[in-house]
């Protein structure tokens, strides 16, 4: 039998143990009711970091991809807008700069017409050749510039015909002009290529010009100065024919 100390011992033991019981439950309890709520505010922080546009799902990583993106197309807005201002500034100086040019060509064109007109009351300018050159071309090609001047007594635009003419030893080729026509009054200048023909070797070229009453023939030895050295391959790269007036340094 057990004595009474016995059964106070035993009631003592079997308390504690359920005491222990319930705080163990209790941490259990507190240890899950954290890990709930925590994942629960993970993902309520998640979800007030993304909304929708447009339906579509935006993250708060798009986003930042997004405004990245926006301050990139306004960088290059505002270059774009640099780019543009001063395209428009060139623009403006350079129809102040056309501008000045024509005022200036207008001028001169009147001083023209006034020694034109001068000279013809002296008698005017008899047709002459003033320069001439010849240049090599790909493809057995060539380019004629010729400088001719020329004031009628009456002082009025005189219809200029000029003939091309390659000579050699035993024959001789009549090559086409393009214009074949020119009005002259003070100077004009012939211009225009033409292909040699197969096979012909020039020893001279005759130039033969035709204004009223008047005519001029001049013939060279046919002596051709170097090909450019940025000069192209095909005849189809050259610029177009040289217009300007011909420089002594440029003669054959």
């Amino acid at each position: 039998m057990l004595t009474k100390n016995q059964q106070k011992g035993d009631t003592f033991t079997v308390f504690m143990l359920f005491l222990i019981g319930l705080i163990v439950v209790a941490l259990l309890v507190a240890i899950f009711t954290f890990q709930i709520g925590y994942s629960s505010g993970v993902k309520s922080t998640e979800s007030e970091n993304d909304f929708m546009i447009n339906g579509q799902l935006v993250t708060a990583g798009s986003l930042e991809s997004i405004e990245q993106q926006n301050k990139q197309f306004k960088n290059e807005a505002d270059v774009a807008k640099q780019e543009r201002d001063i395209s428009l500034k060139n623009l403006e100086l350079l129809r102040a700069k056309v501008s000045e040019l024509e005022t200036n060509n207008l001028q001169l064109q009147r001083t023209i017409e006034l020694f034109s007109t001068s000279i013809a009351k002296q008698g005017g300018i008899p047709l002459q050749v003033v320069e001439a050159k010849i240049e090599p071309l790909p493809e057995n090609a060539f380019e004629y510039r010729f400088d001719v001047a020329m004031v009628n007594e009456n002082g009025e635009y005189t219809q200029l015909v000029p003939k091309l003419t390659l000579l050699n030893n035993t024959s001789f080729v009549n090559i086409p002009l393009s214009p074949s026509t020119y009005d002259i009054k003070g100077m004009s200048y012939i211009r225009g290529r033409f292909v040699m023909p197969e096979g012909f070797k020039p020893a001279q070229l005759k130039l033969s010009l035709s204004a009223g009453d008047q005519t001029k023939e001049q013939i060279y030895n046919w002596r051709l100065g170097k090909k450019k050295a940025d000069m192209p391959m095909s005849l189809s790269q050259v610029p177009d024919v040289d217009k300007h007036p011909i420089t002594p340094t440029e003669k054959n």
